[in-house]
């Protein structure tokens, strides 16, 4: 068995082997894995029958080099499973490994094979689908009150429209990130997370027609303005990967949230938002929003 980079191409062949994903965090989202590919690190995976196998591997820094936890549609892996192929392929960590999986075997059976760590920063906020698309009760007044100032403003005949994404709307919505990131000034470090999650959404723009995500933009008078991309995560979570909007443009960030919310992500009870990956800023606004729950991520070194 040996592993091999993967890229959006393989989304087809790889896709069987994440059915009744039992994982929750937004880590284990194959377009997500898929897409975080950049000059800094890479994906890649081996087939092992009806498991598969997925690493990460960094171009300068092989220290950070690590495994997720494998998936398979079939069976799940016991402690000793994950030491053993970690030790016969050659990394010495697991990293998103969610807090449920630790709780299953029991930290002393996890603590025979691993050290386990906290990996501050990447706890995903997950909330309650239904609190977002709607923004009822007192918590919410204030999102309820910035929506409106927007469409205040905005709501004049024509001024505000809301598209689906598709493949044909790729390039403008790639045009509105890169202003997006001049803005942020998120491109001062390429190997900061800000810059690597751009390239990250550029690249699932760049194949919207190959891995099952869906998306919407808008557009105010006509320019590309805010957009989010969502996808299906297990039979009840889906994940809301990439969510940008003009800061300049008061209440439009509101206004997004809660369209994707009611609109990406039928069939689905809970969104996870992904983590805030230590930035104060993220920290802050996803707070804002009431989570229902974080979950939890660790990541296995080998003793």
């Amino acid at each position: 068995m040996t592993f091999s980079r993967i890229t959006p191409a393989d989304y087809p062949k790889l896709r069987p082997f994440f059915q009744g994903l039992r994982y929750t965090l937004s880590a284990y989202s194959l377009p997500s894995i898929l897409v975080w590919s950049n000059d800094v690190y890479h994906p890649c995976a081996a087939l092992q029958e009806d498991t598969l196998h997925i690493g990460v591997e960094f171009i300068q820094n092989g220290q950070l080099r690590h495994l997720i936890l494998p998936v398979s549609p079939v069976r799940s892996h016991s402690p000793r499973q994950l030491y053993d192929f970690a030790v016969k392929y050659g990394y010495r960590r697991y990293c998103f490994v969610p807090e449920a999986y630790i709780e299953t075997h029991g930290r002393g059976c996890m603590e025979k094979y691993f050290t386990i760590e906290p990996q501050e920063g990447y706890d995903d906020y997950v909330y309650v689908k239904d609190d977002l698309a709607t923004l009822k009760g007192n918590r919410y007044s204030k999102k309820r009150n910035l929506i409106k100032q927007f469409e205040r403003e905005y709501a004049g005949e024509g001024r505000v429209r809301v598209e689906p994404i598709t493949p044909s709307a790729a390039p403008d919505c790639i045009d509105f990130l890169e202003q997006w990131c001049k803005e942020r000034d998120c491109d001062a470090n390429p190997a900061q997370d800000l810059a690597c999650e751009k390239l990250a959404a550029i690249h699932m723009l760049e194949n919207f027609g190959i891995l099952e995500v869906k998306g919407l933009l808008v557009r105010l008078d006509g320019v590309i303005s805010a957009l989010g991309i969502g996808t299906q995560l297990t039979h009840n979570m889906g994940v809301l990967h990439f969510e940008k909007a003009f800061s300049r443009i008061k209440g439009l960030y509101q206004y997004v949230d809660r369209l994707c919310a009611g609109h990406l992500f039928n069939g689905c009870t809970y969104i996870n938002k992904e983590s805030d990956m230590g930035i104060p800023e993220l920290v802050k606004s996803k707070n804002s929003y009431h989570p229902a729950c974080l979950i939890k991520s660790y990541q296995l070194v080998i003793r």
